[in-house]
């Protein structure tokens, strides 16, 4: 046994500090990235925030408006074969087919990249990352498909991320218990917390010539940002795009006619029940089952993320995001913001 005895950091231990800056305004800053990956050799550009491989979230329609604004989306695994064909032909670069590790996932996978060439991102989604078998399908993937660039995780430590990469990840998703409905660390006491796992992912990423995705935890555009301002090439969110018209999702209404929408972990039972027959004797439920309200349009949470990242960079003088990390400076705080008066 050990302890660590580092402090570890989440988003609400941190506030970021302000700089004097030469912008005049939020229109000037850039949000745009271009990266080059290490093992596809292919080149991307657009604003570097995912939708999550998740139900009510990484469906085809969010993909479709999520890419007029050159942002990417992780599709569910459960997105029939068929959907991808258009997909394929309307916004080829802002999307990723998701693929567990088995020998079905392995075969549709097969199918989906054979009948759509033109697809070039994979994501490798399990929960835990560390196992060797997870290791040696990466490997295995990035034989078969040496041209596509491969999305892998997930992990948080940096030796790990590092062994991603090398075993052929293009990208390495970083993220273990923290996300919204997520209750892997009440279920297992596994964990870290999740801008110092990226702070040093990202290190280890990019000293390979890597990339990482801060994949859970965001609840605000401010946590966003932050995300960035540590080093994450992408960010992923669940949460905050759920609920929407994209995401769709089952809708309940309240007592007093307010719509909700149903929300749930991928590794929650409901999930279990809907894709896989039901939890298996040997596993418990690890992701819970929520009610969010219903929020419209998701060009409408688009713009309030964007607005709040362009923000942080007139805040910080960073003229584009490519330049938020280099000008972030974290503060250690006790509490971010005055609550009085939310309920």
């Amino acid at each position: 046994m050990l302890i660590d005895n580092e402090p570890k950091l989440d988003f609400s231990d941190v506030l970021i500090r302000p700089k004097r800056s030469t912008l005049s305004s939020r229109k000037e800053v850039d949000l745009n990235r271009t990266y080059q990956f290490k093992h596809s050799r292919r080149t991307w550009t657009g604003i570097p925030i995912m939708a999550a491989n998740m139900d009510g979230v990484g469906t085809d329609h969010m993909a479709v408006v999520l890419s007029q604004y050159k942002m990417f989306t992780c599709l569910v695994k459960s997105l029939p074969i068929d959907d991808h064909r258009s997909l394929a032909e309307d916004c080829h670069d802002y999307f990723a087919v998701s693929t567990g590790i088995g020998e079905n996932d392995f075969r549709r996978l097969s199918t989906i990249l054979n009948d759509n060439p033109r697809i070039n991102f994979i994501c490798m989604d399990v929960a835990n990352g560390y196992s060797e078998r997870f290791g040696d399908y990466v490997a295995e993937v990035r034989e078969s498909w040496p041209d596509r660039t491969i999305i892998a995780g997930n992990v948080v430590t940096a030796d790990m991320t590092q062994e991603l990469i090398l075993r052929g990840a293009d990208i390495v998703k970083v993220g273990i218990g923290p996300g919204s409905v997520c209750t892997t660390r009440v279920q297992t006491g596994v964990g870290y917390p999740q801008l110092s796992a990226i702070i040093e992912c990202a290190d280890a990423a990019h000293g390979l010539g890597g990339h990482i995705i801060a994949d859970g935890g965001c609840t605000c555009p401010g946590d966003v940002a932050k995300a960035f301002g540590a080093g994450a090439d992408f960010v992923m969110l669940g949460s905050m795009l759920a609920g929407t018209d994209q995401g769709g999702g089952e809708i309940v209404e309240d007592g007093q006619r307010q719509k909700l929408i149903k929300f749930y972990g991928m590794s929650s039972e409901t999930a279990n029940n809907k894709h896989f027959g039901g939890l298996k004797d040997y596993r418990s439920s690890e992701g819970r089952t929520v009610l969010i309200p219903y929020k419209g349009d998701v060009k409408n949470v688009v713009q309030d993320i964007l607005g709040g990242i362009r923000s942080t960079c007139t805040y910080v003088g960073a003229p584009s995001l490519k330049q938020l990390s280099k000008c972030t400076t974290f503060i250690r705080v006790n509490k971010q913001i005055n609550d009085v008066l939310i309920r």
